[in-house]
């Protein structure tokens, strides 16, 4: 194996180990979504079943509202990490958009460290608080009695998932800080003229 060799081989493991990262932020996004998506399809046939017992068996199902109360919770709290890996949330992007390379990593950089330390301290620690305390207070839900803390647990669970995401974020605004960036294309109502 001659020299030339060894670098494309050194630089295809580099690259391997740099994709390493990205790549299991996206198989974790992936299950997310599949996740969130059985936990609506569940939601959707709960209601159902509500609906159905409330109005054709005249005899309202006792679990049931409170069970699509609780899967709303996780599917619209899990929903939003998802959603924020996606880059599906509101964001206003007036200033960064007009920025390029090193200016722009840092600004992306920035925007991210500040989204992964209220994700830390205020959705995964104070998550695990509140969780903590509702098992040690043994609070139960009315219905179904089961304990609150398994409900409030998606809080932490998606503060991880978020802290996560914004540590892969700041890991692509680094590694691409000398990258240019592509025009984005105008959409126009207008249509063609």
């Amino acid at each position: 194996m001659d020299q030339k060799d060894k670098n494309n081989k050194m630089n295809k493991d580099s690259n391997n180990k740099n994709h390493q990262m990205p790549d299991l932020i996206g198989k974790m996004n992936r299950y997310t979504g599949i996740f969130v998506s059985f936990l609506m399809g569940l939601m959707v046939l709960d209601v159902s079943w509500q609906v159905f017992t409330r109005f054709v068996l005249k005899k309202p199902s006792p679990f049931s509202e409170e069970l699509a109360g609780f899967l709303l919770i996780w599917v619209s709290i899990l929903g939003a990490a998802y959603a924020f890996h996606n880059k599906a949330h509101l964001g206003i992007d007036i200033l960064t958009s007009q920025l390029q390379g090193l200016k722009r990593a840092t600004a992306e950089a920035a925007i991210h460290l500040i989204i992964l330390f209220f994700a830390l301290f205020v959705m995964l620690m104070g998550g695990a608080r509140l969780v903590m305390l509702t098992f040690r207070l043994n609070q139960v839900s009315p219905a179904m009695g089961i304990p609150m803390g398994f409900v409030y647990s998606v809080i932490p669970l998606s503060g991880i998932l978020i802290v996560i995401y914004s540590a892969g974020f700041i890991y692509t605004a680094i590694k691409n800080r000398n990258m240019p960036v592509p025009k984005q294309r105008q959409t126009s109502q207008e249509g063609p003229q």
